[in-house]
Order: structure tokens, then sequence, then C-alpha cells
């Protein structure tokens, strides 16, 4: 049970990297309490031990989808991966006949083309919540694309074609060739180079063919987007810009720059910076370059602004801003 005046919060998955992002900010958030942290693998030892940012006494527990189901939490993170939620939603919901009906956030991509759940990337669907329970977080390497695109979208001539660079976080804790930094060291790895799960996200959400090459770096957090679009007239350099700043500039977690954004300067930071607006001679092909991190606007930080959404608490509460 959580605190009186406070909305309880699970985190199934909560070993990974996301989840630990997600405790951290849960943890500073005066309105939520974190009442169960699911991991088989940590079962039983302290969250305090493996997350400075949390100072109770919970532990980690193995908890199957009807014992998730049975804490009954105001909301239910599901960060774990891909094609594992279903069993959690399906008993969550079958639990629903008694009155229990939480806020789920799934993590995963199980249900980012499900119309029956909202896709929240607040900045550009925040206007589209009416109040569902059921939220799709989107994915990272999308969230950086669809930011990018989304102010000339109603512009263009061709397919966006989108070179992404993740740090070896984003491919979870499981071990692969995609998270040993050992491989990964002085290289840089391409995979799923067409019709990756993204690639077919964004091309859902914006409602336009997208082009996505993503690779894996030996950085360990952060995106770098790299996305060429053609535009169906010529257009100045300024008037580019203008589109980014007019589009965004109510959001505080989004930077209009000039310069080529650094995934250096973005990692351990909530938001995203969108700029190194380049032109080609004849005005009809830009550059532009959006970073991120990708375990925090990626994943826990959009996660946190759809949970406030959700509860109805300022988008931002908890969520470090400048």
């Amino acid at each position: 049970m959580s605190t009186p005046g406070k909305k309880s919060v699970g985190i199934v998955g909560a070993r990974g990297h996301t989840g630990a992002e997600l405790i951290r900010l849960i943890a500073r958030h005066p309105q939520l309490e974190l009442v169960f942290v699911s991991s088989r693998e940590l079962d039983g030892q302290r969250v305090a031990e493996h997350n400075s940012d949390y100072r109770g006494e919970l532990r980690y527990e193995a908890l199957d989808a009807e014992a998730v189901a049975a804490k009954r939490a105001d909301v239910v993170v599901l960060a774990l991966p891909n094609a594992k939620a279903e069993p959690y939603v399906a008993a969550i919901d079958a639990a629903k006949s008694d009155g229990y009906d939480p806020i789920i956030v799934d993590i995963s991509a199980d249900y980012r083309f499900d119309r029956t759940w909202y896709y929240g990337l607040p900045e550009l669907t925040r206007d589209q919540y009416r109040g569902q329970h059921w939220i799709s977080n989107p994915g990272c390497y999308a969230t950086a694309m669809q930011l990018a695109i989304t102010p000339l979208k109603d512009l263009l001539a061709a397919p966006p074609a989108c070179f992404g660079v993740s740090g070896y976080s984003g491919a979870g804790t499981t071990p692969s060739d995609k998270n040993d930094p050992e491989k990964l060291r002085d290289n840089l790895m391409p995979y799923a180079l067409v019709n990756h799960t993204h690639e077919r996200e964004v091309t859902r959400h914006l409602g336009i063919p997208v082009e996505f090459m993503p690779h894996v770096a030996a950085h360990f957090r952060g995106i770098t987007m790299t996305v060429n679009l053609w535009l169906t007239q010529p257009m100045t350099l300024d008037a580019i810009k203008a589109r980014y700043v007019q589009k965004y500039k109510h959001e505080p977690l989004i930077d209009v720059i000039d310069e080529a954004p650094w995934v250096s300067h973005i990692a351990n930071r909530h938001g995203v910076q969108i700029g190194g607006f380049t032109l080609a001679p004849g005005g009809k092909r830009v550059v532009v370059v959006a970073t991120l991190d990708n375990l925090l606007k990626g994943a826990a930080t959009q996660a946190m602004q759809n949970i406030n959404l959700a509860l109805g608490y300022p988008e931002l509460e908890s969520i470090p801003h400048e």
C-alpha cells in the first residue's frame, strides 16, 4: 500500500537500464511512491543497494503476471524486452472486473502499433490523449526521428533517410554483440538496415514512409540521428530553422540550436537537441541532426511525462529541466 495522498507505482523489469532510471525519477516525485519492483535476477535484494537515489526499504521481487496484478498499483510500468508484455497486460485486464483499473505504461514495442493504446510522445501527441489508461511509450530512435522530421513533414518530396547511432545501453542488459564493449571498441556496428521496428513505427505514426539505418557504437548512452530531407520547393536555411523554433518554442525538453549537437552533451540529460541545419545547393535538400539520451527522453523520461499526463500532474514533475 502507498502513503495516503500518493499514487502507487510498480515496475516490472526493474533490473534493466531503463528501470533504474525510472526508479530515480519516481524517488524524486512528490506524488508517487514505488510499491514494488520486479526482477528475477535481483529477487530479495534491497533496491537501495543498487540505486543510490532510492532510500526506502523496498526489495526486488520475482513476480509473475498474476502477482503483479494482485499488487494493485495505481501505475504499472512494463520495462521488459519486446514480446514479453502481453501476459501482464492480460492479468491486469482480468483484474479490472473487481474495479481495479490502473495506468499501464509499456516501454517495449509490443503495443506501438495497437490503436487501442495511446502512443505517448507528448510533444507530438499530448493533444490526442483522451484519458486512456494503456499507454505505449515510443522507441528511442523513433522519438529522435519523429522530432527531427515533423516540422518539415508537410514539405517533403521523398522519404526521409535517417542514419542513427546509439550507445550500447540501447541493446539492453542481455549479453550480445551489440552491447559487448570489447567487440564495439574502435568500431561502429550496423544492423537491421531495412524494416527495423522503429522504421515501421515512425512510418506508422507520421503517416509517411521513412528509411532508417541503425548502428551501435562504443559509448554507453545517447543517440545521434542524422536525417536527410528532400523538399518539394527550395527554402532558405533561416526559414527551415524558423519552422523548428516555432514548432518547439513551448517545449522545455527540446532545444533547437545552430550547431550540430553532440551526443556527449545530451548524455544524462532529459531533453533533446536539434540542430546542425545544413542546406545543399539548390535549397531543396536539408540535413538535420537530433540527439537524445536513449535511456531518458528515449525511455524513462518519456514514461514519466506520460505518467504525469495520465494522473493529471504537471508533465515535467520530477524531471529536471533548464
